[in-house]
């Protein structure tokens, strides 16, 4: 029998080479028995005789398992961007057959098999004002995204913001609907349970029994170079249940993302719009991150990211818990930017313009009010909501910092305490 590995080497024209890389025992066995020289050493035979038998016994105690494998194994394949190579059953040996299916790892037709009917399409539908100072005129938008079941009875985990506008904490929630579509071609109408933006992070949930629940896994036990399986709905639901192929590129890669700074799994596997939210799965079919970016430059290819779930655990558990993170600052306004540019027109000054005060919330209890303009915290300038976000991270709930508005043309300084983000 002749044993083989095949390789798969990137070459410089950007296609692949395959390698075959034999053993010399295997191979040599093969041509003695058929190229037997007639006359031979006692020795020599005796030793050829031994080696033989070892092999045979090998072979027929392996064949068994080689058997039950290889309907498992019909055909791998390996996806490059533009290119499939197949290595078929009979190219596939019993020691590779046996490297494959070690520690409980699965082909990856088994791995969609299995994970795939717990990957959902995700539709967020919201109205908002056409003009920013006025409500009088709406525009409806939809986003798609992806999700992963987490739970027989209905729970969701994906990406915070897949579902943001329907957080309650959103002044455009009100206007906002949620619809979930299932591997099966149902769909149902999802409540928010909980986000957490900081990690971007979710909890959705719809009204549904006996669903498809991901098994999680461990992703503090990644390596570099296992299998990495991307399982979503890359643009949008057209495309839902895509399933790509690659490897875990590198663990722990620290990337700035909307100035929120995550701890990331990097991947090669196809990672597109749309694709947020759902699973990366390791090779025995159990979720080890939430797919939630990927680095979209010109020339650059295979650089997706997703969140290990080891981190987004504690989260979840948190968002299905209370609806919230426990101890995150919470200011409890909504409002739009006032651009440079609007300022010039409008004669305001720079800043964060109020549409919306949370009634309780550490900002009603201060007095800021729908039409001030904020253009400070803790003695800092604001011009945007992210840098008004990236102040707010210094806190926890319960610390007091200074707070400037403009209220019909005058300054006006006020005392805020964070409230707890809820």
């Amino acid at each position: 029998m002749i044993s083989f590995y095949s390789l798969f080497i990137p070459v410089c024209n950007n296609s692949l080479e395959v390698i075959s890389v034999f053993d010399d025992r295997f191979l040599n066995y093969e041509i003695s028995k058929k190229n037997k020289r007639k006359k031979a050493g006692s020795i020599l035979g005796t030793v050829f005789l031994l080696i033989a038998s070892c092999l045979m016994t090998g072979f027929i105690t392996g064949r068994a398992i080689y058997t039950k494998l290889s309907d498992e194994i019909k055909e791998l394949r390996v996806k490059t961007q533009q290119k499939e190579y197949i290595i078929s059953d009979s190219d596939i040996t019993l020691e590779n057959a046996l490297l494959l299916a070690t520690d409980g790892e699965m082909s990856v037709k088994n791995i969609a098999k299995k994970v795939g009917p717990s990957i959902v399409g995700i539709r967020m539908v919201t109205k908002s004002p056409r003009y920013w100072y006025s409500t009088d005129e709406m525009t409806e938008s939809e986003y798609e995204g992806s999700g992963i079941i987490i739970s027989n009875d209905g729970y969701i985990m994906t990406n915070y913001h897949v579902v943001q506008y329907a957080d309650p904490k959103n002044s455009l929630s009100k206007n906002t609907t949620l619809e979930v579509f299932l591997s099966d071609k149902q769909q149902a109408a999802a409540k928010f349970i909980g986000g957490d933006s900081k990690t971007d992070l979710a909890v959705i949930k719809i009204d549904k029994k006996n669903l498809p629940a991901a098994i999680l896994g461990d992703s503090d036990e990644l390596e570099v170079g296992e299998l990495a399986v991307a399982i979503g709905n890359p643009l949008g639901l057209e495309f839902q249940g895509t399933v790509t192929v690659g490897v875990i590129s590198a663990l722990n890669r620290t990337i700035n993302i909307n100035d929120k700074v995550l701890n990331l799994i990097q991947t090669d596997a196809a990672i597109n719009p749309g694709n947020s939210g759902g699973a990366l799965v390791n090779s025995k079919g159990q979720v080890i991150g939430i797919n939630t970016a990927k680095i979209s430059v010109s020339g650059v290819e295979g650089l997706g990211f997703a969140i290990p779930i080891n981190e987004a655990k504690p989260i979840i558990d948190q968002l299905i818990m209370f609806g919230y993170v426990k101890g995150r600052p919470f200011i409890g306004i909504s409002g739009k930017e006032i651009t440079e540019q609007l300022s010039r027109y409008y004669g305001l000054p720079v800043g964060i313009y109020i549409v919306e005060v949370v009634p309780g919330s550490g900002a009603e209890k201060a007095g800021i009010k729908n039409g001030d303009i904020l253009i400070s915290l803790a003695g800092k300038e604001v011009r945007t909501m992210t840098e008004l976000d990236k102040i707010k991270e210094n806190y926890k709930a319960g610390d007091t910092v200074k707070a400037v508005v403009v209220r019909n043309g005058k300054k006006i300084t006020l005392t805020l305490t964070f409230s707890e983000e809820q």
